[in-house]
């Protein structure tokens, strides 16, 4: 069935607002469509023990789904005592993400940023958009370690994003909500750098197997979806834009 607010390889509206805490060195509150994710990005003079001696600085993330994010609320899950398994794999994801585009040896020294994404409101996509905001409150982090004196470049190769894609009733289609994402054939997300590398890939048929062209079409159509963030990206950064979409 097509899309009746958009067309199959268009984006959902994105609006985004930089320096949306006031207490973090970065944070981005990231919306795209009805999905809207707080990423907040800080910096700790220490790493942990496994890291102790390398010299080097880390980057980590962690994720979560406010109670009232979810169509049914969702059990906080520092009351439950651990993550699931879905949060815990979505939060690795987001670190993998960062730490691809960062020079750990250039945070100054063993120093950690931790990157916090509570997702507000869950609509679909909320491990893509943790990704994409993640990445400006880690820029406006760095940014600021920078302007205290601690490291003299930004330690950032490139930019990086993610979306998602999916087969929606026999259709390939970009950034699925979630009735799309619900009822999809197939669901991918696909993070990229600036430029147009892959750093991960997660792709499932939720039903039948699908083969190699519908690959290639999921994988083009999420390098031009992602082509557009890094876009938007590099414009808020270059020409500091700190609010977007209102």
């Amino acid at each position: 069935m097509p899309r009746k607010d958009r067309s199959a390889d268009e984006l959902r509206p994105i609006r985004f607002t930089r320096g949306y805490l006031r207490n973090a060195p970065g944070s981005c509150l990231f919306e795209i469509g009805d999905t809207v994710v707080l990423c907040a990005a800080t910096v700790s003079e220490q790493v942990a023990q496994w890291r102790r001696g390398s010299g080097q600085g880390w980057v980590t993330a962690e994720y979560s789904l406010l109670p009232a994010s979810t169509h049914t609320r969702t059990r906080r899950e520092v009351t439950a005592g651990r993550p699931s398994g879905r949060t815990h794999e979505i939060q690795r994801l987001v670190g993998r993400s960062l730490r691809a585009v960062t020079d750990l040896g250039g945070l100054g020294g063993e120093y950690t940023v931790n990157v916090d994404c509570d997702v507000i409101q869950a609509d679909g996509g909320t491990r893509a958009a943790s990704i994409t905001g993640s990445f400006l409150a880690l820029h406006d982090a760095l940014v600021t370690w920078r302007e205290a004196g601690k490291i003299r470049e930004l330690p950032l190769s490139e930019h990086v994003a993610a979306i998602s894609v999916g087969v929606v009733d026999g259709v390939p289609m970009l950034d699925l909500d979630y009735a799309e994402d619900s009822t999809a054939e197939v669901d991918m997300n696909v993070v990229m750098d600036g430029r147009g590398r892959f750093v991960e890939v997660q792709g499932t048929a939720e039903r039948a197997p699908f083969d190699r062209e519908r690959l290639n079409d999921l994988v083009d159509l999420a390098s031009a979806g992602i082509s557009s963030l890094v876009s938007l990206q590099r414009k808020a950064i270059l020409e500091g834009i700190m609010s977007y979409g209102r």
